[in-house]
C-alpha cells in the first residue's frame, strides 16, 4: 500500500470514486502482500504522470472489507478502473507499467 496516494475506504469510496468527475484508478491491496508492495511505486509513478487527468488511490482490503466485497476482490493486487462512477476495466496481479499505461490511455481515450 502506498502512503503517498489517497486512501479510499468504506466511508469515502462513494464520494471519492463513484462521484468523481475524473476517471479513477483504484489499487486494491494489503500490507502483508508482497506483490502489492512491488506494485505501489508503479502506481505512484502513474499518479504523477497522469496528474490532472486521472485520480489514483488505494484501498486496503483488510480495513475496507465492504468495498472489497462489493467489487469481488478475491486476490491482491487488483486494480479497477472507474469511469463515470462505474468499473470499466480490471487487472489482477502484478503487471508491468507499460500494460497499465495502455489501459489508462484507452480509458482516457
Amino acid at each position: 500500500m502506498s502512503d503517498a496516494l489517497p486512501a479510499f475506504n468504506d466511508a469515502n469510496f462513494e464520494a471519492e470514486v463513484k462521484e468523481s468527475s475524473q476517471p479513477v484508478l483504484v489499487d486494491f491491496g494489503a500490507e502483508w502482500c508482497g506483490p502489492c508492495r512491488a506494485l505501489a511505486p508503479i502506481v505512484e509513478e502513474l499518479a504523477t504522470e497522469y496528474d490532472g487527468r486521472l485520480k489514483v488511490g488505494t484501498v486496503d482490503i483488510d480495513t475496507s472489507k465492504q468495498v472489497a466485497a462489493q467489487f469481488g476482490i478475491m486476490s491482491v493486487p487488483t486494480i479497477i478502473f472507474f469511469k463515470d462512477g462505474q468499473p470499466v476495466d480490471k487487472v489482477v496481479g502484478l503487471r508491468p507499467k507499460a500494460e497499465l499505461k495502455t489501459r489508462i490511455d484507452g480509458l482516457l481515450g
